[in-house]
């Protein structure tokens, strides 16, 4: 009964967000194309999320989620520029994404750094490194039939006629089946209940057998993946290899996740709530463009939400006290 009271506060937002800007704008906003649109958009922060859940579960942070988006999406573009088919420029993404993670895992619990300073060092040096890789310049895949009717760059393409069968883009899809295995992973294994294990109370899942370092660097290097498949998600939405894409994605990452109803302080996440939070931090930058909103705006919206997703927070581990 707790969990789905739990859940009810994100399905709250969720509608009260939903209603404000339709009520707003309701022929710009509340229309089919632009709900695909914010699924669409949500699909990268979605994915991303998922990942950031284990790693919130396990009482970790990463802040450099987004240059590690960067650091895939150039290094997609670039494999593509180099003849690689997209199959394996997917692949070598996901992979670059993926080292990094586990890199960050290792720091943290072989030189007992906190994951806040080791992440947010990485967060600059990924995204130098991102632009080191591009040579300062956004790296354009060629535009040969192969490539631009390819797979990769359908994931996150609007439907067609033919393919409106499928109601959502590919790309929105495997969000979701991401979504389902990790719920299930984290609800039925032994890996993950050593996760929330680790969150609650390091030392006691010490004593109770956990290897917490193994734990800990799993998690990161997961959340790395699911940065690579978000980096994989972000290139099919721009189709390019922009080094200085998903800047500032940390910070709505971290604010879905705990929108959706995790910690700070570790032991609790779930991953629906993450997802619903990412669809909330997607539709307030879509309201806010809808109404003519500059940037600045956006960003000031983007700012108080986190804020209050913190105090959120504070309030729940206050009441569990």
């Amino acid at each position: 009964m707790r969990k789905y009271l739990a859940m009810l506060g994100p399905l709250i937002g969720l509608v009260f967000v939903f209603v404000l800007f339709s009520a707003l704008r309701p022929k710009t906003f509340l229309n089919l194309d632009n709900m695909q649109i914010i699924l669409r958009q949500t699909a990268v922060i979605g994915t991303a999320a998922i990942g950031m859940t284990l790693i919130i579960i396990a009482g970790g942070i990463d802040l450099a989620v987004g240059s590690n988006i960067a650091i895939g999406v150039v290094t997609i573009a670039l494999l593509l520029q180099a003849g690689f088919t997209p199959i394996l420029a997917a692949l070598g993404g996901i992979a670059a994404c993926t080292a990094t993670g586990a890199f960050s895992g290792l720091l943290i619990t072989r030189l007992k750094v906190l994951p806040f300073i080791v992440t947010l060092g990485l967060m600059g040096a990924l995204r130098g490194g991102a632009k080191g890789l591009a040579n300062s310049q956004t790296v354009y895949p060629p535009r040969t039939e192969a490539i631009t009717n390819s797979w990769i760059m359908k994931l996150l393409s609007g439907l067609k006629d033919e393919n409106r069968w499928m109601l959502l883009p590919p790309g929105v899809w495997l969000m979701l089946a991401l979504a389902v295995l990790v719920a299930l992973m984290l609800r039925f294994t032994r890996f993950g209940r050593h996760i929330f294990a680790v969150g609650s109370n390091e030392q006691t899942a010490r004593l109770c057998g956990v290897n917490v370092d193994r734990v800990k660097i799993l998690v990161y290097t997961l959340g790395a993946l699911f940065a690579g498949i978000a980096a994989m998600l972000q290139f099919s939405y721009i189709r390019v290899g922009d080094p200085t894409t998903a800047e500032g994605y940390e910070l709505g990452v971290i604010a879905a996740v705990v929108i959706g109803g995790a910690s700070l302080a570790g032991g609790e996440g779930r991953i629906a709530g993450s997802l619903i939070g990412a669809i909330i931090m997607t539709m307030v930058a879509n309201g806010c463009t809808k109404m003519g909103f500059d940037n600045w705006v956006q960003q000031i919206a983007t700012g108080f939400i986190i804020i209050a997703a913190v105090m959120l927070d504070k309030l729940r581990q206050r009441r569990a006290v």
